[in-house]
């Protein structure tokens, strides 16, 4: 629909991947498209990880489940699309036709884009005591780990090991604190 108002013309395109399956249309219909013409003044592009942003918020903060089109106007407010300073807004939500196994990958997507989960990546001399040290620097700055993988890497020693820590954090401030803290006692994060 953005490509068709755009250009003064009903377009279709070649395909289209997006979580908002309910408005995934390669082609707007004609009625649509005469009246999306006629009363709507502006139109915004949203991201799959903005949509995915607002289902997670929708669900902390309001305990409603929608499904990706249905967050659309949502994420559209939330990621500034419009200058809404100063007025009084209403983001309409409908639909809550989500899968659980897509609602189990956007609040992961969601949580990645918000801060609210990280994956770090840290070069260690592999000896004992290093998960140990991590996990205490991790926990003292409120951190919690949910994951850790471990790989013999190429690394520039012999003894090197790559450990990858997944983790819950509060936002991207908690998260820069704790790369900070386990940088600061030393540690590679790569």
């Amino acid at each position: 629909m953005y490509n068709s108002v755009k250009d003064g013309e009903i377009e279709c395109l070649s395909s289209v991947s997006t979580i908002a399956d309910g408005i995934a249309v390669k082609k707007p219909g004609e009625n649509t498209y005469a009246l999306v013409k006629e009363y709507v003044d502006e139109i915004a592009l949203v991201t799959d990880d903005e949509v995915s942003s607002a289902i997670l918020a929708l669900i902390e903060k309001q305990k409603m489940i929608a499904e990706g089109a249905g967050a659309v106007a949502v994420a559209a407010v939330m990621f500034n699309k419009f200058d809404l300073k100063n007025k009084h807004v209403v983001a309409v939500v409908s639909g809550g036709n989500i899968d659980v196994t897509s609602l189990s990958r956007v609040i992961d997507r969601g949580l990645l884009k918000s801060g609210g989960s990280t994956s770090l990546l840290i070069e260690l001399i592999d000896k004992p005591g290093q998960l140990k040290e991590i996990s205490r620097i991790i926990a003292d700055c409120g951190g919690n780990v949910t994951g850790v993988h471990y790989e013999k890497g190429d690394t520039e020693s012999v003894n090197g090991c790559f450990l990858r820590i997944e983790m819950e954090t509060r936002d991207f401030d908690h998260v820069n604190l704790i790369t900070k803290t386990l940088r600061d006692e030393g540690f590679k994060i790569v």
